[in-house]
């Protein structure tokens, strides 16, 4: 299975979201924000195989992270996930590639979809 870095400032989410990922079997990083996640990419750059991050965060938010992790790890493929409107819009302006967004609130299944079709 893949080792996954997810970002996320709702203690809540973060731990729903890697108690489900690591319950299908994959390796989970938590980081509560964007500047913890970077750290962790700048310290083992090939050290994950997808970054999971909300898009809205305090500090570096979702956007940013990635921009920083496709120049930090260019083979960690990037999810996003945001439940605020634009998210999509930001995303879509962001100028690198992402191999997915997905819209809060979401339910188990379609992180886990949306994983497995990042992963691909």
């Amino acid at each position: 299975m893949a080792r996954i870095l997810l970002a996320d400032d709702d203690p809540t989410a973060l731990d729903l979201l890697g108690r489900a990922l690591a319950g299908d079997g994959h390796e989970v990083v938590r980081c509560q924000d964007g500047n913890e996640a970077i750290q962790q990419l700048l310290d083992a750059p090939a050290a994950f195989d997808l970054l999971l991050s909300d898009v809205e965060m305090p500090g570096l938010d979702g956007i940013e992270l990635a921009r920083r992790a496709a120049e930090a790890a260019p083979r960690t493929r990037i999810l996003l996930m945001s439940g605020f409107m634009g998210g999509t819009d930001r995303v879509e302006k962001l100028g690198i590639q992402v191999a997915g967004f997905v819209s809060k609130p979401l339910s188990l299944d379609q992180i886990r979809a949306a994983v497995r079709s990042a992963l691909a």
